[in-house]
């Protein structure tokens, strides 16, 4: 009888056992699901949150009425920009510090966008304001004013820097 209830208690074990192995067995395969849905969710969310953004630069900035203006350096310029101030219709909409990487970057023939918003049709002031070190180690200040003919379309402005003259390009 005492090997009877030894072989029953090892079978219910037995059971036990083997249930509780396939219980594990199934929970991993539901996280993996659950780790497979959230991986499906963020990819959703990101895609969301890119349309959103796109719609939103839409909205806060339509083609009629948009403005962008781009900085770079006249080729072959050696000196050492430390900041950049835009000021449009005497109202100060952007300014820049630069980092070396930045500079580097600009001096490579980069072109920095430093502004994009609103303004209506018609003439604007713009002025810019660059603040450096010159090739020889002084520190300079150079200012330049320009009037922006604003159409009835998206306006792309590039302000050109150099040493000794700021340009102003449309484009």
């Amino acid at each position: 009888m005492f090997w009877w209830l030894k072989t029953v208690i090892l079978g219910i074990a037995c059971f036990i056992w083997s249930f509780a192995a396939q219980a594990q067995e199934v929970s991993r395969e539901q996280i993996k699901g659950l780790d497979e849905q959230v991986q499906e969710i963020k990819s959703d969310v990101l895609a969301i949150a890119a349309e959103l953004e796109q719609l939103e630069e839409k909205l806060l900035y339509p083609s009629n009425t948009e403005v962008a203006i781009f900085v770079s350096l006249a080729h072959g310029e050696t000196f050492r920009l430390d900041s950049v101030e835009i000021k449009l219709d005497n109202t100060p909409v952007a300014y820049h510090l630069y980092t070396f990487k930045e500079l580097e970057a600009l001096k490579k023939g980069g072109v920095q966008r430093i502004y994009t918003g609103n303004i209506r049709t018609g003439e604007h002031d713009l002025k810019v304001s660059v603040m450096g070190k010159s090739s020889e180690g002084t520190d300079f200040q150079e200012m330049a004013s320009f009037r922006v003919n604003k159409g009835v379309g998206p306006k792309i402005a590039e302000v050109c820097l150099a040493e000794k003259n700021i340009t102003y390009k449309d484009r």
